[in-house]
Order: structure tokens, then C-alpha cells, then sequence
């Protein structure tokens, strides 16, 4: 473990990942559970809300089609997201690097999280007609940008909990937490709204009423679950050495985000290295779970409720093996754990290419290996980033690496078409989806190549703060 000794007022140092008091925290200390908690409650709205359950409503209800000639809900819902994604990419690190700023992280997480709590109760009014389909486009794509910018900060606060020892494992705990919290939610609702006819008090599916409940669900599971992470989360110190918070404007702030960039360029090309790299590994491991289900569907002929089971068991497991990489996170490096993870993946999707004629059990098989590494890979990520961002700056960096993601999200879904496409050409007109797995192997080899040369060391960095009095 390498120690930073404190440089002089014009340049910070590097994060040493401790919290204000000077002291990290154990693995399931208070504060470390409450912020797990987090990531359980917010399951909420990126597995049942943004994933399974709201956006399938939103594009299946019959009431949402509209006249013919309309422009069809998935068009709609394709460009809403676009539009969300483009103003993520724009204002994350702005916003993050004021709470930075400002020493309000925790106040803005509360802030931010509470938006997405109104929002997903509000999606309670979407009913299955056409007004209805732009109110819900509206809230969801709202809801996609708050939920980011309460990420950022979510993420930055991880510096504040643990120790260069112990943040694999935190890391990793958190995001299995959310993997787990999102299966438990989903099994609530599946057997206690949805799936019965007649569902908890009395709701049937009439008018879309078992999914909108469930919107009410959501709601209340993200609040309980973020309170204690709202009373526990500690205020970073604001990065002036005097502690006093000046007022600045956006357009000051966007020239302070430039102005980092190109610190970042010439001090820590390595980090930009990464950032680029993590971009597009990981919207390759978001490929995995957007595009897992379409191949068991139509490639190994699982039903639509062996696709819910089979994707129960998948977060099951990517949640337990995200806590249990954590621990060689914090003992190998998260670089190792990263490249061990998109190896393994790589070779178990061409498993699930070249054993596709042997029935669902190879699926399950070669499936759920490719999901045991999604997840550690993402929070080896996080650490990765963690462990090199200067004090005061996490919530900055944190948000270049949100808009460095959204930037290039398009990736595996273009990767996954396109060779969809070229298996078409190969095997004939509706026989190509299972090269469809190529596509994203591509992608997730890509930022392997890429993240190979990147050199942690190399990484870290100090920032020349003279122009930010």
C-alpha cells in the first residue's frame, strides 16, 4: 500500500481513500451497510422499472400503439432514452464536481434520490393510452437523468467509506447488493402482483393496474432502503483551503471541467486511457443482460418464464460472485480482476456460439459463467477509478466516467445487429440472431485491448488547482 504525503496548497492530494475522519471503515460497519443499501433499494428502478417490468408495459399495452401510421412505443421509447442519455453525458460531471465543490455529496444524493422516488410513484398515473405513453416517456427518461446524477455521487462516496485495503470489497458488496435487492423486488412483484390473476389487494391487470401498483412498490422500496445511507453519508470537506464555498455559475463550472480534461491529458493520460477503455467494456457487459434474454428466447427456445427464471438465477449469481471477487480486488488489483473477468467471458460466449444446437442445458451451462463475471468486473471498475481520483474530485471524475459510458452505449447494440445481420447472410433470413453473441464479444474484447496497456500507476495523478481559487 502506497502513501501520499500532503503536497502544498496549490496542488491536492491523491485521494487516499479514507473517510473525513481519517479512518476507513470495516466491510459491514454502518456506514458501509448503509450505503449497500443504496444499491438494494435502487434496484428498484433500473431492474424493475428501467428493465423488466415498466418499459416492457410501456411497449406491449395495447392502449400505447395510437392510430395506425403513429410512430411505434419502441421508436419512442429508443428516442426518449437517447435524449436522457445525451443530457447525462452533458451535466454529470458538472453536477458532480459542484457537489464536490460545494461539500454537499450527501445532501445531493438525498436530493437526487428522492426525485427518483416521486418519479416512480408518479409513474402510477401512466395508463395504457396514447397521452399515457408520453407521460411515461416524460417521467422515465427524467427519472434515467436524476437516477444517474444520484449515482454519480452514490459512487463518490465510496472514498469516504474505505481503505486502499478493503475498497474491492466494499466496492463489490455494494453492487452484489443491488444485483440481489433487484432479484428479491423482482420475485415480489412477479408473484404478488403480475403473474396471479387476481393480485395483493385485488389489483388485476386491467387497465395496466399491476404494473402501475408495482410502480408504487418501487417507490416506497427505493426510499426505506436510501434513509440510512441519508443519515449516515458524511459531508466531504469543500475543496478550497480556506473551507469557504464560493458561488460559481455553470459556465464557469464547464470551464473548470475542460480545464481538467486537459490536466487530465497532460499529467494522467492513463486515466483518459481508462476512462475510454471502461467505456466500452462496459457497455459490452451491459449487452450481456440486454441481449441474454433474446438468445435464450429465440436461439435456445426457453419460454418467457424460463426466461424470468433463468434471469433470476443470472443476477442471483452475478450478485454473490460481485461480493466474492471483492476480496481479490482488494489482494491482485482491480486491473487483474477486470482482464480475468472479460477473458472469461469472452471464452464463455463463444461456448454459448459453438454449443447453441445443444439445447438449453449448454445454455444455462456457458449463460450463467458469462453472468458470474459481469458483475465483478463492473465494480472492479469503480475501484479501479476509486483509487486513483484526487480528493475533492470524485464526484467530477465519477461523472466523466458516467458521460464517457453514454457516449458510446451505442456499441453493443450496433455490434449485436450488425452481426445478426452478417449470420443472416451466412445461415439465411431469420436464423442469424445466435451470431449475435459475437457482436458483443467484440465489443467486450475491444476494451480488453484497450484497458491492456493502461498502467495504474501511471493513473494517478496530481492536479494543478491554480486557476481554481
Amino acid at each position: 500500500m502506497s502513501t501520499h504525503s500532503p503536497q502544498s496548497t496549490s496542488t491536492p492530494e491523491v485521494s487516499p481513500v479514507v473517510g473525513p475522519s481519517g479512518e476507513g471503515h470495516r466491510l459491514f460497519s454502518r456506514p458501509v451497510l448503509s450505503w449497500a443499501l443504496w444499491d438494494w433499494g435502487s434496484a428498484a428502478f433500473n431492474a424493475v422499472i428501467t428493465t423488466f417490468v415498466f418499459t416492457v408495459y410501456l411497449t406491449t399495452a395495447e392502449g400505447f400503439k395510437g392510430e395506425p401510421g403513429d410512430a411505434s412505443p419502441e421508436t419512442m421509447l429508443g428516442i426518449a432514452m437517447t435524449i436522457a442519455g445525451l443530457a447525462i453525458a452533458l451535466f454529470a460531471p458538472v453536477n458532480g464536481q459542484r457537489a464536490d465543490r460545494q461539500g454537499k455529496r450527501g445532501m445531493w444524493l438525498m436530493v437526487n434520490t428522492l426525485l427518483v422516488v416521486a418519479i416512480s410513484a408518479s409513474l402510477f398515473f401512466v395508463t395504457p393510452s396514447r397521452p399515457g405513453l408520453w407521460l411515461g416517456l416524460f417521467l422515465l427518461g427524467v427519472g434515467n437523468i436524476v437516477f444517474e446524477f444520484a449515482s454519480v455521487n452514490y459512487n463518490a462516496i465510496l472514498n469516504d467509506i474505505s481503505t486502499p485495503k478493503n475498497i474491492g470489497r466494499i466496492s463489490g458488496f455494494g453492487w452484489g447488493m443491488g444485483y440481489l435487492g433487484g432479484i428479491v423486488l423482482l420475485l415480489i412483484v412477479y408473484f404478488g402482483l403480475i403473474s396471479p390473476e387476481v393480485g395483493w389487494f385485488g389489483v388485476t391487470s386491467e387497465n395496466g393496474l399491476d404494473v402501475r401498483v408495482t410502480m408504487l412498490l418501487c417507490a416506497a422500496w427505493t426510499l426505506v432502503f436510501s434513509i440510512p445511507v441519508f443519515i449516515t453519508s458524511r459531508q466531504q470537506r469543500p475543496v478550497h483551503a480556506a473551507g469557504a464555498v464560493t458561488k460559481q455559475s455553470y459556465l464557469e463550472s464547464y470551464r473548470q471541467l475542460f480545464r481538467l480534461i486537459a490536466r487530465l491529458w497532460r499529467t494522467s493520460r492513463h486515466t483518459v486511457f481508462f476512462l475510454g477503455a471502461s467505456a466500452i467494456f462496459r457497455d459490452g457487459l451491459a449487452g450481456v443482460f440486454t441481449f441474454g434474454g433474446v438468445i435464450a428466447a429465440k436461439v435456445f427456445g426457453f419460454s418467457s418464464a424460463d426466461v424470468i427464471i433463468f434471469a433470476v438465477a443470472a443476477n442471483v449469481v452475478a450478485g454473490l460472485a460481485t461480493i466474492s471477487f471483492g476480496a481479490l480486488d482488494d489482494r491482485l488489483g482491480p486491473k487483474r480482476v477486470i482482464i480475468f473477468s472479460l477473458i472469461s467471458m469472452i471464452i464463455a460466449g463463444l461456448c454459448v456460439f459453438f454449443f447453441h444446437t445443444g439445447g438449453t442445458t449448454m445454455f444455462w451451462i456457458f449463460g450463467l459463467i458469462l453472468c458470474i463475471f459481469v458483475g465483478p468486473a463492473q465494480s472492479a471498475s469503480r475501484t479501479f477509478l476509486a483509487r486513483i481520483i484526487p480528493r475533492g474530485k470524485e464526484g467530477e471524475v465519477f461523472g466523466l466516467y458516467a458521460t464517457t459510458g453514454r457516449a458510446v452505449s451505442f456499441l453493443a447494440p450496433a455490434a449485436f445487429t450488425a452481426a445478426v445481420v452478417v449470420g443472416e447472410m451466412i445461415e439465411g433470413s431469420g436464423h442469424g440472431t445466435p451470431y449475435g453473441i459475437f457482436g458483443i464479444i467484440v465489443v467486450l474484447a475491444a476494451g480488453l485491448l484497450l484497458l491492456l496497456p493502461v498502467k495504474e500507476a501511471e493513473s494517478r495523478y496530481h492536479l494543478d488547482e491554480d486557476h481554481e481559487e
